[in-house]
């Protein structure tokens, strides 16, 4: 895409170039999204094959979620088969269904042909039944058969991350026969680094890197070159444990196999990425209370996403209310109390979601577990003392001038102190409780942490300023 000429036409890229369709913060250009639009509207199809088809489709997948959603599906029946499937795994989840909806099964059917079969597991996987059954059963068998394999698994594995498409060989191939089988053979995926030694049951027996074949004569047999996989990946495995195997061993791809150790599948580093990056949104999400929400859910979605939480919010939110209601005549009477009183809860959380956030993070990436929670939670007390004391002394100068009485300000040092003790242990025993029995600390530890807080800093300025003043 070029720039634009004063009388408004477009200036076209050179031949074989595809212009930057960003601006300089990373969104779409707003004059190619008027170019788009306009020939959407002018039904132009040579425009839309010459600069939006040619697009990569993570591209593509911005373009679609930028445009008008009007817009989205009359641009894919203008390009017709030049639109690239794969880009409806680069879009929200709203969006894909919205277009996937709308779309007749045979058209989905003869796209879903051409993908790799994650990227076909990916957009199959949120069909209804009948929709997906009619679509697989458009599919050649071998192909139909690959994919109702990876949707037998569970969601968010392995299993349903895999490609299915890989390359194996028997041990007692040469490394000749090997390439001439790569250079023949058509049903191989575009891309990989591995081939996969395998038995005639397909147990997996070992694996090979390109780079070691192309540096290998073409009469060595394959069994004396392979070695061992040491860590293959069983597809009933969680997908962020895998991803955390890729991490921890720097694997670029990795096979995966059932329960009987025969080759299924192989997950590849471009899939991790995504689930490294899906299951960090969503551990964010959670601390959050906002649960699976994505900016293109409507109002009612979002409001619906949001609700639950906050009514458990208000609950606690009466918790540490009915704390404040026992000491209504402290307060009454000394109405520095009641000004005083937010900064203690509000520090007193805000320090509990830091130590929350940190051990929430630790326990998703395994970096927290029974041999060092101790002493974390000795590290996490010792830096609730401190902080409780540097902000403790602060808050209490401040108000001991500010209401020139030295008694606040030291009942609101030790309150503040007691509380950053508690918000510290509190934001990483909660977590640690709630992993232990069994529930995600990302999704409930934001509110009893809060409670804990609340409760406590209430009660310890409160309970303090009674008894030092009644």
């Amino acid at each position: 895409m070029g720039e634009i000429d004063d009388d408004g036409r477009d200036r076209a890229a050179p031949e074989g170039q595809q212009a930057d369709i960003y601006d300089e913060e990373g969104s779409i250009r707003h004059d190619f999204l008027t170019m788009v639009g306009a020939a959407i509207a002018d039904r132009d199809v040579i425009f839309l094959r010459q600069h939006v088809a040619k697009l990569h489709e993570s591209e593509l997948g911005h373009l679609i979620e930028a445009i008008q959603p009007d817009q989205r599906l009359a641009m894919i029946r203008l390009l017709g088969s030049d639109f690239d499937m794969t880009a409806l795994t680069e879009v929200d989840e709203a969006i894909r269904m919205q277009i996937v909806d709308q779309m007749p099964n045979a058209q989905i059917a003869a796209a879903i042909g051409d993908l790799d079969s994650d990227d076909a597991v990916y957009i199959l996987e949120d069909l209804d039944d009948d929709d997906r059954e009619e679509i697989l059963a458009q599919l050649p068998f071998t192909e139909r058969v690959r994919l109702r394999r990876a949707l037998d698994y569970p969601e968010s594995s392995a299993g349903r991350r895999m490609q299915t498409e890989f390359v194996a060989v028997p041990p007692f191939w040469t490394v000749g026969q090997t390439i001439d089988y790569m250079r023949d053979e058509e049903d191989l995926p575009e891309s990989f680094t591995q081939i996969f030694v395998i038995d005639p049951t397909f147990k997996l027996l070992g694996v090979v890197n390109l780079d070691r074949i192309l540096r290998t004569k073409r009469q060595v047999k394959i069994e004396t070159i392979m070695h061992e996989t040491n860590h293959p990946i069983p597809a009933e495995m969680d997908q962020e444990e895998a991803a955390q195997l890729f991490e921890q061993y720097d694997l670029l791809s990795a096979a995966v196999v059932d329960e009987n150790e025969r080759l299924v599948g192989v997950l590849t580093i471009d899939d991790v990425v995504d689930v490294i990056q899906e299951e960090a949104e969503e551990d964010l999400l959670r601390l959050g209370g906002v649960g699976d929400e994505e900016l293109s859910d409507s109002i009612a979605e979002t409001s619906r996403s949001r609700v639950p939480w906050l009514a458990v919010n208000l609950v606690t939110a009466f918790l540490a209310a009915s704390v404040i209601s026992l000491f209504e005549a402290t307060i009454e009477q000394i109405v520095a109390l009641a000004v005083l009183m937010p900064i203690v809860a509000g520090m007193g959380g805000n320090a509990g979601s830091q130590t929350m956030t940190v051990t929430v993070r630790a326990l998703a990436t395994r970096n927290l577990d029974i041999h060092n929670a101790f002493r974390v939670v000795r590290r996490e007390a010792g830096v609730g003392l401190l902080n409780g004391v540097v902000f403790g002394i602060s808050i209490g100068v401040v108000a001991g001038f500010w209401f020139q009485d030295i008694s606040i300000g030291g009942i609101i040092a030790t309150a503040m102190l007691i509380n950053m003790m508690a918000a510290a242990i509190a934001g990483i025993l909660i977590p640690l409780a709630l992993d232990r029995f069994g529930a995600d600390p990302a999704v409930a530890s934001a509110v009893f942490v809060t409670t804990v807080t609340d409760i406590t800093g209430f009660f310890a300025f409160l309970g303090l300023a009674t008894w030092w003043f009644m």
